[in-house]
Parts: C-alpha cells; sequence; structure tokens
C-alpha cells in the first residue's frame, strides 16, 4: 500500500494581512500548526479541528483552534477531489471574542 499523499495547501491573498495583525513570535507558531494540522486527514473531527456548523468567515467549512489556551483560529475549507486545503482566514480568540486582521468579527 502506498503512503498518502499529502494535501497542499493554499492560502486567501487576505490571510497574509490577517497574519501581520498577530505578533511576529507567532508566525512560525501559526505555519508550523497549519502544515502539520491540516497536511494529512483535514476532514478528521479531532479536540481541536471540527467542521462548522454552518460555512462562516469567508465561506469557511472547517476550523482549526490551537496556541497558548487554544489562542488563534484558522478557518478553511477542502478540497477532497483535488486534494487541496484552503485557508480562508486566520484570528486570535480573546475570551469570546474573536479578531480577525486586527478587526473583532461578530459571530
Amino acid at each position: 500500500m502506498e503512503p498518502q499523499r499529502p494535501f497542499t495547501i493554499i492560502y486567501a491573498s487576505l490571510t497574509h494581512s490577517h497574519v501581520r495583525a498577530i505578533e511576529a513570535r507567532y508566525h512560525s507558531l501559526i505555519r508550523t500548526n497549519i502544515e502539520q494540522q491540516l497536511s494529512y486527514e483535514p476532514g478528521v473531527t479531532t479536540r481541536n479541528r471540527k467542521p462548522l456548523k454552518r460555512p462562516v468567515f469567508f465561506e469557511a467549512t472547517w476550523e482549526l483552534r490551537f496556541g497558548p489556551r487554544n489562542l488563534f483560529r484558522v478557518f478553511y475549507d477542502i478540497d477532497p477531489t483535488q486534494r487541496v486545503v484552503a485557508v480562508l482566514a486566520i484570528g486570535v480568540k480573546r475570551g469570546n471574542r474573536l479578531f480577525i486582521g486586527g478587526e473583532e468579527i461578530r459571530v
């Protein structure tokens, strides 16, 4: 049996401004977690990765949370036939408030 091919991860152009709004010391943590968590089995529900009840935030259908106290949120969509994960938004969760690109997003 041949090993499973990893998913290709693509980033929406807006995600660059989302990351710039986050402290630089977290940039490598964000990149590493996205690559580790979403390269293989991005559509498998885990404790910190779940499908959204309805598409929200840039039409994302999945959410990944990680970091100190699960501070970071990555919203993404999956194309299983093309084996592509599209990262659509990257944010910071503080209490019950979500900030994407430095702006608070109302849920």
